[in-house]
């Protein structure tokens, strides 16, 4: 317990739960709450399908985050800065979007949308260089956590709250609550501290959109260690494409898989990122990968065990329970190994290419799962998702030897300082 209290109870950990929280409010008021708005307004399903590209630039982040890392603001430092500007601009833009109609005006909603998207996943991006360059080695799996806690309690505000409030309340006041919100999000920006080695900004623009690539790929192992981001967590991805199709094929209805799946699984995913975080802290970064990818391998196998079972509710309670505790752990364990691998002066550009690879594997690894469920039955299938962890784990001794720090056995950690001129 004094570990938890000593890793989790420092600013600069404590801090990034309020920023978690900030990142992850917006996503829902552009996607499914504003769906719900949309839907209740009676508009067109086509547009509202449309809709659904206003997410394009979280998937594009990586285009500008070299800007991000090039210029820094004049106040609050390289990364605060840009925090506080971005969080402006979404309080500004969530509360304009409420003020708009979707059936008058939907063609200013969707730019409304857009550019709430474009905030969001700017602040995305400077938050998640912000994480790795504040935190010491040892905090960046609490770190992670807090992070995702924060984010996960954002998404049931702007999600299941906001759409509970529109019952009661007219839209643009559920959507000028939510602004007001992310306006007082603005104060965990002001109380988070400032990195205590500052690393010194791109000299030029150029170096700033090739440094990182540069610096990423003079190491050895450079691509091999693309391909153990994209595939540590195959097997989770491949077993969580179809959780509720199988859910619901098993005779569970809507109301089970919305309260089990959902709100119960959202907790156990907290759960299982808060307890990974400390036991990151205590066994170190590496050895918490080697023994979280065996979990959340395994831990599909409970699935397994249901399909045989059949309908049986306190069986399917603890098969969620067992997968989102064991996912939370892998999630907060890599999310700290990718912290570690980024170079601090180009902390945003590295972390976003990053995360874009690891979200990759998350859509592509859903593709197949629906013919492998036609050829294998629930059970097999289940049971063979877990040989989707065997390619992360064999990557394992290379890029995270159980005896090495995070981020050895992969080139040098911290390469001489490159130029633009290089």
């Amino acid at each position: 317990m004094r570990n938890w209290i000593s890793v989790y109870g420092n600013r600069r950990v404590l801090s990034l739960l309020g920023l978690g929280f900030s990142s992850g409010l917006p996503l829902a008021l552009t996607a499914s709450t504003l769906q719900a708005w949309m839907a209740s307004e009676k508009v067109d399903l086509a547009l509202i399908g449309i809709f659904s590209l206003v997410g394009l630039p979280y998937t594009m982040k990586v285009l500008w985050a070299p800007l991000m890392d090039r210029f820094t603001p004049p106040f609050l430092g390289r990364r605060r800065g840009w925090i506080l500007i971005t969080q402006t601009l979404l309080a500004l833009g969530i509360l304009a979007l409420g003020l708009s109609s979707p059936v008058s005006m939907p063609w200013a909603v969707a730019f409304l949308a857009v550019a709430i998207a474009f905030f969001s996943s700017s602040q995305d991006i400077v938050i998640d260089a912000y994480r790795a360059d504040v935190l010491k080695e040892r905090e960046l799996g609490a770190g992670a956590a807090t992070t995702v806690v924060g984010y996960r309690i954002a998404l049931i505000v702007s999600g299941a709250v906001a759409m509970i409030l529109s019952d009661h309340l007219p839209w643009r006041v559920v959507y000028g609550l939510m602004a007001g919100i992310m306006l007082l999000c603005t104060a965990f920006t002001l109380w988070a501290p400032e990195p205590t080695e500052r690393a010194i900004a791109p000299r030029s623009l150029k170096e700033a959109v090739w440094g990182p690539l540069t610096s990423y790929f003079r190491r050895s192992g450079a691509v091999e260690m693309l391909c153990f981001i994209m595939l540590y967590k195959l097997g989770d991805a491949i077993a969580g494409a179809m959780t509720t199709p199988f859910l619901l094929e098993l005779g569970f209805t809507r109301t089970d898989v919305g309260t089990v799946n959902k709100a119960f699984g959202l907790l156990s995913t907290i759960l299982g990122t808060l307890a990974g975080g400390g036991i990151i802290a205590k066994m170190g970064i590496n050895r918490a990968l080697w023994l979280f990818a065996f979990l959340q391998a395994f831990s599909n196998l409970a699935f397994t065990g249901l399909a045989l079972v059949g309908k049986h509710y306190a069986v399917m309670v603890a098969a969620i329970g067992l997968e989102n505790i064991c996912g939370g752990m892998g999630t907060a364990a890599f999310v700290a190994f990718m912290m570690s691998l980024c170079d601090r002066k180009f902390s945003a550009t590295q972390y976003a290419l990053l995360t874009s690879l690891m979200a990759v594997t998350r859509v592509l690894a859903g593709v197949p799962t629906g013919y492998m469920v036609n050829s294998l039955g629930w059970a097999q299938f289940y049971a063979v998702s877990v040989l989707g962890a065997l390619p992360g784990i064999l990557l394992l001794p290379r890029f995270a030897p159980w005896n090495g720090g995070a981020g050895k056995g992969f080139g040098e950690k911290e390469a001489e300082p490159v130029s633009a001129g290089r």
